[in-house]
């Protein structure tokens, strides 16, 4: 086994040796025929050379050949190479950018469509709100058949009030009318409503000449009751709350709006909204208000649209879909796929022609049918990589390169 690879070391170390030999002696003849051939005037001048750099570190320039600080051999970066123009970027072969699949399109003027989708649940109309309060002091005899959630009319009667008060101010109102003294009669009268009695309680008393000291406590309004706070044999006074409703002919819908895009509406913006309960069916309105409060934790701001509750079909704590529609506005418009988002910016890579690129930082505003505004950072007509910008900026970022600022745009910079 030893003696068969000594052997071969042999054969291969003397072929190589003879072919070693053979291109000496060729680049010898050919050298010298060149020198022969060719006058000095037409030999090809040397490379020059910029400088010496490690792959790994293009930031990092030497002016001789040696190691880098990360100990890696140095190559010589020439001043005829694509990448060591002026303009700073990367360069891409033609047939590889075929390959790689880039698209290049030109930043254009056009209208954007003003609209914003957000989500939200209908709430109660807060500003359609009776409170019931007993106008007098007395005892409860009898309560209706109410609990907290029902839907109620208006002048459904939720209690009986016995009010001794009021007994003797209405025979005193019953003895000073049989006088026929109109102004005493005027001013008794006046008492009684002073008192807290309804006009129909003291209309009840002129008709039927007896008096009244029972009294019903109804609804002012129709809607659902949000709290009741009466019992039978209960004491109550004069403007204690005994209920709470709440009318269903409009309700709220809370949208909730990220902050980014809270400048985009404006109080009395039209709006579209669907209900999972009711598919196939959209609702119109418009934003009544915008909360001046943000919620911290999900970074959103509430948006008020009062909706109409036909048939009180829409329960508060249902879910909706919003549209926020607007009038299409002027814009320098981009695909939103060419966006490079990092976190802390956005980039777009300038197409410059020749197979160079170069990344440029924009600012963005609104986005809608796959189109981003650009609102700083690019010209009208300025080319950019819709697909397979990520490469490139993958190769501009090991090199090196830095994006054009925001502010640079237009100024050939």
């Amino acid at each position: 086994m030893s003696s068969i690879t000594i052997a071969r070391g042999w054969l291969f170390g003397g072929a190589a040796a003879l072919a070693l030999a053979a291109g000496g002696i060729g680049f010898t003849l050919a050298d010298k025929g060149s020198h022969a051939e060719r006058p000095p005037e037409s030999r090809p001048a040397a490379r020059k050379i910029l400088y010496w750099y490690d792959p790994m570190i293009p930031a990092e320039h030497h002016a001789g050949p040696g190691l880098s600080s990360m100990g890696m051999q140095t190559i010589p970066r020439y001043a005829d190479e694509g990448d060591a123009t002026d303009a700073p970027g990367v360069s891409v072969d033609p047939a590889a950018s075929q390959t790689l699949g880039l698209r290049i399109v030109a930043a254009r003027r056009g209208t954007l469509a003003g609209s914003l989708t957000a989500t939200g649940t209908i709430d109660f109309n807060q500003r359609d709100v009776a409170i019931v309060q007993a106008r007098a002091g007395g005892f409860v005899q009898r309560v209706y058949a109410r609990a907290p959630g029902d839907v109620v009319g208006a002048g459904a009667p939720l209690a009986d009030l016995l009010i001794p008060e009021w007994a003797g101010a209405q025979a005193e109102y019953l003895a000073v009318r049989r006088t026929g003294n109109v102004a005493l009669t005027q001013a008794a009268r006046q008492r009684l409503a002073l008192l807290g009695m309804p006009a129909g309680t003291i209309a009840a008393i002129e008709r039927g000449g007896r008096p009244h000291n029972v009294m019903t406590i109804s609804t002012p309004t129709g809607g659902v009751i949000k709290s009741l706070g009466v019992r039978v044999g209960m004491t109550v006074a004069a403007g204690q709350t005994l209920a709470e409703i709440n009318g269903l002919g409009t309700v709220w819908l809370n949208a909730a709006v990220p902050e980014a895009v809270a400048g985009q509406l404006r109080p009395g913006q039209p709006v579209q909204a669907t209900f999972a309960a009711f598919p196939g069916e959209t609702l119109s309105g418009r934003v009544s208000a915008i909360l001046p409060d943000i919620q911290t934790d999900s970074r959103t701001l509430t948006v008020r649209i009062e909706l109409p509750n036909r048939a009180g079909r829409l329960k508060p704590g249902m879910f909706a879909t919003i549209s926020f529609g607007g009038s299409a506005q002027p814009a320098l418009l981009v695909p939103s796929e060419a966006l490079i988002r990092t976190g802390k910016r956005t980039l777009v890579m300038l197409a410059l022609g020749k197979g160079h690129y170069r990344p440029a930082e924009v600012r963005i505003g609104r986005e809608s049918d796959d189109e981003t505004e650009i609102i700083a950072g690019l010209d009208e007509g300025e080319k950019i990589v819709a697909s397979g910008q990520f490469l490139i900026d993958s190769e501009a970022s090991l090199s090196g390169v830095k994006a054009r600022p925001v502010d640079a745009a237009g100024s050939g910079r």
